[in-house]
């Protein structure tokens, strides 16, 4: 039978300079969603539960940077095909200057354990290698990420991002690489000369980059693509062709933060509470109903955009397996 395991975080920093409130509410909301809508048993052998709870403090339940490390590998090892496998994390996300040059933005999102400034912070790099990379093909993985900074968190290649109308866009790269064309253009319009031409020149290699992001050149398979609002993140690695079963829903964008709130009376992050409260009212959505209905519980309050990321070109109408 396929098995089903948990990997679920949630720091609160407690007593530090970066304290939170609801993650590790988060944490143990998310547990009893696994557990009660969901089927996922809570013994220790299939789920483990990090937090900074007092009494973990001195455990390998305690979300140090090494024991984080160790629960990712505990996580991404031992799977078969038709397994079902979790991991959440809530928590304070950043980011650091991007060492290998591939990321338009020049930095790396990461998500920083209890023990991050001494011990430091877990690139997206180092969470792909430790989390995704070792995960058997034909066993999917869902990741939820309640942080700042997440949307490239786990460094998937296929993002997929809803507006306010509900619709799914493309990556914003490709909105500006194609601003950055336009702007070429129009900038050579009433007359050319060699100072104007420069100026574009540097516009064009700029939108080069950005068209880089995609997975397609404009054929019709990249229309029908476009259509559908996939668009390829640009890393150094070949992640895309990895073909590995992971769907990350994250909080927000790589430059947006996620809200630390209450809601009816409970800390919690606004991602984890929008997204299990949509999971239950809707079942047997389809990932993209999920983004969708996340995003409307979300639009009111908070201006984070949620957003699903895929290891390969998957079909988002197909129904949440968890």
């Amino acid at each position: 039978m396929p098995r089903k395991k948990a990997l679920l975080i949630g720091i609160n920093y407690t007593g530090s300079n970066h304290e939170l409130n609801g993650c590790i509410n988060d944490a143990l909301n998310v547990r009893d969603f696994l557990v009660t809508d969901r089927g996922f048993s809570p013994d220790a052998r299939d789920m483990v539960l990090m937090t900074d709870a007092p009494e973990n403090e001195g455990t390998p339940f305690y979300p140090t940077g090494a024991n984080m490390l160790a629960a990712f590998s505990w996580l991404a090892s031992g799977n078969r095909p038709g397994d079902v496998v979790w991991l959440s994390y809530s928590g304070h996300g950043g980011q650091v200057r991007d060492p290998d040059g591939d990321r338009e933005s020049g930095f790396d999102d990461t998500i920083c354990p209890v023990d991050f400034e001494e011990s430091g912070q877990i690139t997206s790099d180092t969470l792909h290698r430790t989390i995704v990379s070792p995960m058997h093909p034909e066993a999917r993985l869902t990741i939820l990420f309640d942080c700042c900074h997440s949307g490239s968190a786990c460094e998937l290649p296929f993002v997929f991002r809803p507006d306010a109308d509900g619709n799914v866009n493309m990556l914003d790269t490709v909105k500006k690489g194609i601003a950055l064309v336009r702007a070429a253009g129009g900038l050579l319009e009433g007359g050319f000369s060699l100072a104007k031409a420069q100026d574009a020149r540097i516009l064009l290699g700029g939108a080069t980059d950005f068209f880089h992001s995609l997975r397609y050149g404009r054929s019709e398979e990249a229309a029908a693509a476009d259509d559908e609002g996939l668009a390829e993140e640009k890393f150094e690695e070949d992640w895309e062709n990895e073909g590995k079963d992971v769907w990350m829903f994250s909080g927000c964008r790589d430059d947006q933060t996620s809200a630390d709130t209450s809601i009816a009376g409970s800390a919690t992050g606004a991602m984890s509470w929008a997204f299990i409260r949509a999971m239950r009212e809707r079942p047997g959505q389809s990932y993209r109903n999920i983004l969708q209905n996340t995003r409307e519980e979300l639009v009111n309050q908070f201006s984070q955009i949620p957003q699903l990321s895929c290891g390969g070109h998957y079909d988002l109408d197909q129904p949440l397996y968890l």
